[in-house]
């Protein structure tokens, strides 16, 4: 009977503090500033790669290999296409911040290709939730190894292109 009580105790200790801990990491560069932010081009069909999110949906999450970059500032930015079942397409450019455990969103595309800024893209913990599955799901699975990112653009596309192992964390592609 302890042995329960104490487990549930540990459990809703643990899950209270999981929104506190998500996405503030120390930031180890207390100077640091976001470098100047270019809109990548549209997507492209031939470049889109699809990603495993870790858990079921109806919907398919793509990363267009072509836009993915590692900025002089550490943030991985990429484009991410979300289509749905239905035929419905969501298309956004986005960054992580691996230092931080942070994502941001700098635009939403148009029809024409062109983007959309959006007005409120400041940087907010990635939360291993139902919208920002696949933000975790990139940042853990993918360009992070903790709050270490990748060293530069092709070593980031080595990790978008090899998922980790979640029983073996050091098993990182290099």
């Amino acid at each position: 009977m302890l042995t329960s009580a104490l487990r549930a105790g540990l459990l809703t200790l643990a899950l209270a503090s999981l929104p506190a801990a998500a996405g503030v990491l120390d930031d180890t560069e207390p100077d640091w500033s976001e470098g100047e932010v270019s809109m990548p081009p549209a997507p492209q069909e031939a470049t889109l790669r699809v990603i495993d999110i870790g858990t079921p949906s109806p919907n398919t999450f793509l990363v267009d290999e072509g836009s993915v970059a590692v900025g002089a500032d550490g943030v991985v930015r990429y484009i991410l296409v979300v289509r749905t079942p239905g035929g419905a397409e969501s298309v956004t450019f986005e960054g992580i911040r691996c230092a931080t455990g942070e994502r941001r969103l700098y635009a939403s595309a148009r029809k024409d290709g062109g983007w959309t800024a959006l007005k409120s893209g400041a940087w907010t913990p990635i939360f291993d939730n139902g919208y920002n599955r696949p933000r975790a799901a990139l940042a853990r699975d993918h360009f992070c190894d903790g709050p270490a990112g990748p060293r530069d653009r092709d070593h980031a596309l080595r990790l978008l292109r090899l998922k980790r192992d979640p029983d073996n964390r050091f098993g990182v592609p290099q």
